[in-house]
């Protein structure tokens, strides 16, 4: 590090349709704030806004923090190549304290356990699809491109590393963003998209990562509307025991 500077590379593992992945945007541009040392606490929230596509080959992230409270710390992070942004994010860590907590949201319920259900294929799919083992629940099958329109755009599945690794907030921060386009699972066909801006909240600690392992994440996803050619997407991410790992909300650029 040199002046909050990191360099980094693209690696083919990850690549997408265009450019890389943008999980894996979104957990570089964290993992650049969780290792400075200048770092105090853990991730709460991170937003990504996707200024252009990352081309293959080298770039540099700068992570800065802006101001560290008692409780809080706020981070300017930006991603560029060849002086060019190509993503800027914010982000803020916390010092968790005990208070008292409760659940308000579920996990859907009567999901088959990830041995019963199989791997979805990864042939013919970008890259990045292979880094993650995704069992999605009966019928649910985001890739069934059949063209045939569905009256909605939810889906369920377990979800983890592959190779499993275990959970941290770089890999979670990656997850986040690991459901296919909604436009996709709606319209059950393949469109120019690309995401715009990604909001992830955290909602776990270091601990109950530790304690999540590498077993599966049960996620749900889902749109609000489709418009003028831009959707929403709704996520969540939960532990294999039913606890809130993190949610997300994005927005969506399609062309039909």
């Amino acid at each position: 590090m040199a002046d909050h500077r990191w360099q980094g590379t693209t690696q083919a593992a990850y690549a997408n349709m265009v450019g890389p992945f943008g999980g894996i945007t979104c957990a570089v541009l964290l993992h650049a704030a969780l290792q400075h040392p200048q770092r105090a606490g853990d991730p709460i929230a991170l937003t990504v806004n996707f200024a252009g596509p990352v081309a293959d080959g080298a770039f540099e992230v700068e992570a800065r923090p802006l101001r560290t409270n008692r409780s809080t710390q706020h981070w300017s992070l930006m991603l560029t190549q060849d002086g060019v942004p190509c993503a800027s994010a914010s982000a803020v860590f916390a010092q968790r304290r005990p208070t008292w907590g409760a659940p308000e949201s579920r996990p859907p319920a009567g999901m088959p356990a990830p041995d019963a259900l199989p791997m979805a294929p990864s042939e013919g799919r970008p890259a990045w699809v292979r880094c993650y083992d995704m069992r999605f629940a009966p019928g649910e099958e985001a890739f069934g491109l059949d063209g045939h329109e569905q009256a909605h755009s939810e889906s369920r599945l377990w979800v983890r590393d592959a190779p499993p690794r275990p959970l941290d907030f770089v890999a979670l921060a990656a997850l986040a963003d690991s459901f296919f386009p909604r436009v996709f699972v709606r319209r059950r066909r393949v469109a120019p998209i690309g995401t715009i801006t990604l909001s992830t909240y955290f909602h776990a600690d270091a601990a109950m990562l530790a304690a999540q392992g590498d077993r599966h994440l049960l996620g749900t996803a889902r749109a609000q509307v489709f418009r003028d050619g831009y959707h929403d997407q709704s996520a969540t991410l939960w532990s294999h025991d039913g606890h809130l790992l993190a949610s997300a909300h994005q927005m969506v650029y399609y062309r039909d």
